[in-house]
């Protein structure tokens, strides 16, 4: 399956605590940030599919420790740590060595790093022995696939962020038919909303189901 392009501007979500919907697909990954005391060399990977809720749990962590956020894709030169670091998408550093020099003054200053990716340590691919080395010497937890509750919950959360009204029979269907990952739950809702935006047409299952066939066959 070919990662999902998002064509709509998307709301930046809040990243809040208030907004995040446990789950037991999420509980190792709650039970480890609870526990930093644990982390292996003082380091934790947080890794699953895109949309899992990888980045939001880095945020509300990052909150909670007021710890510096990191964006792995445009990392790059001497980052020096002045407390705890979080690094979202370290599976995609900009320059690895980057990244392997943050992790070594953050070691050297004893400051947690929390970092977020789609694969776990030993599949990230890095070629930078010393950078896989220390991404393997970390404690790392898998965010699993979400539940149909977690589903559900997400859907009516992103519509109502978008003061989005959807029909039962609209809910069933894109319950039915998308992708179990959060992303494209996401993306469906946007998609439904513009359509109610420029076109002013009604949210009906059969305007869903053409919605869908048009997403779908671009995955």
């Amino acid at each position: 399956m070919r990662q999902l392009a998002l064509p709509f501007e998307e709301l930046a979500p809040p990243y809040i605590a208030e907004d995040f919907c446990p789950a037991p697909s999420n509980a190792a990954a709650r039970d480890w940030l609870a526990r930093p005391e644990a982390w292996s060399n003082g380091r934790l990977v947080l890794w699953g599919e895109a949309g899992c809720g990888k980045t939001h749990l880095l945020h509300m962590w990052a909150q909670q420790r007021r710890a510096q956020i990191v964006d792995g894709t445009t990392l790059r030169g001497l980052v020096r740590p002045t407390g705890p670091v979080a690094v979202d998408d370290a599976d995609l550093a900009a320059e690895p060595e980057a990244l392997l020099h943050l992790l070594n003054a953050a070691a050297e200053e004893g400051f947690a790093v929390l970092l977020a990716a789609r694969q776990p340590p030993a599949r990230m691919g890095y070629k930078l022995a010393d950078l896989t080395s220390r991404l393997r010497a970390s404690a790392s937890v898998e965010i699993r696939a979400p539940e149909d509750e977690l589903l559900e919950a997400l859907l009516t959360r992103f519509a109502a962020a978008r003061q989005l009204s959807l029909p039962i029979q609209v809910r069933n269907l894109l319950l039915l038919q998308l992708p179990r990952a959060p992303g494209f739950y996401r993306e469906a809702v946007a998609r439904l909303d513009r359509m109610a935006m420029d076109g002013g047409a009604r949210i009906t299952r059969t305007t869903a189901a053409a919605m869908l066939a048009e997403m779908l066959d671009a995955v």
